[in-house]
C-alpha cells in the first residue's frame, strides 16, 4: 500500500512539473516570437508591387531569410507596452531580429510614469534577449534614430513620437526615408492627420491583411486627402514554440485536463471559447446572446448533446468596466452561471486552446485587422466560428475550416445555429479542425512569416540606401 501511495505521489508530482513547464513554455511562445497572428489571403506569397517573393524553405533546414539583417541597427517605436496585440507583435519582431544578430533598440511612447508590473515584466524580457530599452525622448533616442538603418513605427498613433522632442522634430526629413510603418488598426478614429501626416513620405507601410490595406488606401485618400506609401500586406505565422505544444498529444492532454478541472467542467462537455480582451468591439456580448440562444435551440429541438459551456478569456477582474458588468449581469439574468466561465486576461492562451472544442472569433464592425488567435486555434485543430469581416475572411475558409456569420445583431441567430451545428455534428467539427491545421501548416508557420518580412525589409532598406546616396 505504501509503495502504491508513493507511486501515485510520484506520478502526481511529475504531472504538476510537466504542467508548470508547459505553462511557462506557452508564455514564452506568445511573447517570444513574432506577430500576433498570421494571416493569409489565398496565396502563399508576399505581394510587393506586383512582384512575387517566394516563401522559401523552412527555418531550421536552411539559413534564416533575415540573416542579411545581421549587425544592422533597428529602432522599434511602440505607442505603448502592454499585453495587447500591437506591442506583443513588435516584441516578437524584436526577438526575431535579435536571433540573427541585429542590434535592436526599443522606445515606448506612452510609458507609465511609475513602472507597473506588466511594463516591468515585458521590458525585462526584452533586456534578457538583448534588446536595448530607451527613453522616448532625449539625445540618446535621437542619436539612435539618426544612426539606425531602419525605424519601425508600430500602429497608426506611433507617428506622434517624431513630434515629442524638438531635436527629433528637426530631423524628421532625415528619418522618414528609412521608416517602415506597421499598421494594425481598423477603427475610423485613427484616421487623424495628427497621427499619420508623415505617412506618404515613409519608405513603406506594412499591414496585416488585404482588406485592411484596401481600407487604409481608400480612407486616407477620401478622408485625409493623402496617399499611402508603397504598402506591403504581410501575413504572419505561428511560432515554432506554439506549434510544438499544439502538436504534442501528451502536453495537450495534460493542459486540457488541468484547465477543465479548474473550470469545473467534465471531459465530455463541449466548450466554445472567445479569447480576446473584453471590449464591445470584440463582441463578447453578442457571443453570449448567441450562446444563450443556442441553449434554447437545443432544448426546443430536444437534442441529446453533451453539456455546452461558454468560456470568455480576456476579462479584467480588477477594472470592473461597465461592459464587463453588462456581460456578468446578462449571465445572471439568464440563469446560466453554471454554463459561462470568465477567465482573466492572460498571455498563456495555449492551455485554453488545448482545453476547448471550438474558438469563436466575434470581432465586430470591420472585424479584426488579422486576429492571430484564429491561426493559433487552428494549430490546435479547432474549428473557428468567426465574423465575416476583416482578416478573419482571409484565414477561415467558410464551410471548410470553420463557419462565418454576419457582424452585429444580425449575426446573433446565425452564430447560435452554427454553435448547435458543430455541437451536433462531431465528425464535421473534427474534420474542420484537421483542415484548419493543414491550412496552418501550408501558410501560417514561422518560416512563411520570416520570408514575408524579409521581402519587405529588403525593399525598405534599398529605398533608404538609394535616398542616402542621392
Amino acid at each position: 500500500m505504501a509503495k502504491q501511495q508513493h507511486s501515485a505521489g510520484w506520478v502526481a508530482s511529475q504531472k504538476r512539473w510537466l504542467l508548470a513547464f508547459l505553462v511557462m513554455l506557452s508564455v514564452s511562445t506568445l511573447i517570444a516570437f513574432f506577430i500576433r497572428a498570421a494571416f493569409d489571403s489565398c496565396d502563399r506569397n508576399l505581394d510587393v508591387v506586383g512582384k512575387r517573393v517566394p516563401l522559401g524553405s523552412p527555418i531550421g533546414t536552411s539559413p534564416s531569410p533575415l540573416r542579411f539583417m545581421k549587425s544592422k541597427l533597428v529602432l522599434l517605436v511602440s505607442h505603448e507596452l502592454s499585453l495587447s496585440g500591437g506591442p506583443l507583435l513588435l516584441m516578437e519582431l524584436a526577438f526575431l531580429l535579435r536571433s540573427v544578430g541585429t542590434e535592436v533598440c526599443w522606445v515606448t511612447i506612452q510609458r507609465p510614469v511609475h513602472t507597473d508590473e506588466v511594463t516591468y515584466s515585458l521590458e525585462n524580457k526584452m533586456l534578457d534577449r538583448g534588446v536595448q530599452v530607451l527613453s522616448e525622448k532625449g539625445q540618446e533616442a535621437t542619436n539612435i534614430a539618426l544612426k539606425a538603418d531602419l525605424i519601425v513605427l508600430n500602429t497608426a498613433v506611433a507617428g506622434k513620437w517624431m513630434e515629442l522632442d524638438a531635436t527629433l522634430k528637426e530631423n524628421v526629413p532625415h528619418l522618414l526615408p528609412k521608416v517602415l510603418w506597421w499598421i494594425h488598426e481598423m477603427r475610423g478614429h485613427y484616421f487623424k492627420l495628427d497621427y499619420v501626416k508623415h505617412l506618404p513620405a515613409v519608405a513603406g507601410s506594412m499591414i496585416d491583411s488585404h482588406v485592411t490595406a484596401e481600407y487604409w488606401k481608400n480612407r486616407t485618400r477620401e478622408r485625409l486627402g493623402i496617399k499611402m506609401p508603397e504598402t506591403f500586406v504581410v501575413h504572419l505565422g505561428n511560432s515554432k514554440e506554439l506549434m510544438e505544444v499544439a502538436e504534442d498529444t501528451v502536453a495537450k492532454r495534460v493542459l486540457r485536463e488541468h484547465v477543465r478541472e479548474s473550470l469545473g467542467v467534465r471531459s465530455e462537455d463541449l466548450l466554445f471559447a472567445i479569447i480576446n480582451s473584453v471590449s464591445r468591439g470584440k463582441g463578447q456580448d453578442l457571443f453570449l446572446r448567441s450562446f444563450y440562444e443556442s441553449l434554447r435551440l437545443v432544448q426546443e429541438k430536444k437534442l441529446q448533446l453533451p453539456k455546452m459551456h461558454a468560456v470568455v478569456v480576456g476579462s479584467d477582474m480588477t477594472s470592473h468596466t461597465k461592459f464587463e458588468s453588462e456581460l456578468r449581469n446578462f449571465v445572471k439574468m439568464k440563469k446560466i452561471q453554471d454554463r459561462v466561465h470568465f477567465v482573466n486576461k492572460t498571455l498563456t492562451v495555449a492551455p485554453y486552446l488545448a482545453a476547448i472544442d471550438v474558438l469563436v472569433q466575434n470581432s465586430q464592425a470591420r472585424g479584426e485587422c488579422f486576429g492571430r488567435i484564429t491561426i493559433e486555434a487552428m494549430a490546435f485543430q479547432l474549428p473557428v466560428l468567426g465574423t465575416a469581416a476583416g482578416g478573419t475572411t482571409e484565414i477561415v475558409v467558410n464551410g471548410t475550416t470553420g463557419l462565418l456569420h454576419p457582424v452585429g445583431k444580425e449575426g446573433v441567430t446565425p452564430l447560435a445555429k452554427n454553435i448547435v451545428n458543430l455541437a451536433t455534428h462531431v465528425e464535421r467539427r473534427l474534420t474542420m479542425g484537421k483542415r484548419g491545421y493543414e491550412r496552418v501548416k501550408e501558410r501560417f508557420l514561422e518560416h512563411h512569416m520570416a520570408n514575408r518580412i524579409a521581402g519587405v525589409l529588403k525593399v525598405v532598406l534599398q529605398k533608404s540606401k538609394s535616398h542616402s546616396d542621392a
